[in-house]
């Protein structure tokens, strides 16, 4: 299954988290790099800790982070995607505009 999360916040980086570690492709989207770049290290430090801890192994990390991608373009993240997890901010004007956006998914 091929999925997509859209937005990269705490519950969207959690998400996305969750996923690429039982080994899903995961789309991450976020209309800011920044939030991206910072939402891969935080998914990256939750594994890091999960290493310490012993309850995942550094090659099981590597394949996790390996497992997801960033986007900036939603039209290119959602295209072949089996599954779209919505994690926007809360603002119903925004959240309207993102399903009318995946309305228009071919």
């Amino acid at each position: 299954m091929r999925i997509a999360v859209i937005g990269s916040g705490t519950m969207g980086n959690g998400i996305a988290h969750v996923f690429a570690q039982k080994n899903y492709q995961v789309n991450l989207i976020d209309i800011s790099e920044e939030a991206l770049k910072k939402a891969l290290a935080t998914i990256s430090k939750n594994l890091d800790r999960q290493v310490v801890k012993g309850t995942l192994t550094d090659d099981a990390k590597k394949s996790a982070m390996a497992n997801i991608s960033a986007f900036t373009k939603m039209e290119d993240a959602v295209k072949d995607r089996d599954l779209i997890v919505e994690a926007a901010t809360e603002n119903i004007d925004l959240k309207l505009k993102i399903f009318k956006q995946i309305d228009k998914k071919p």
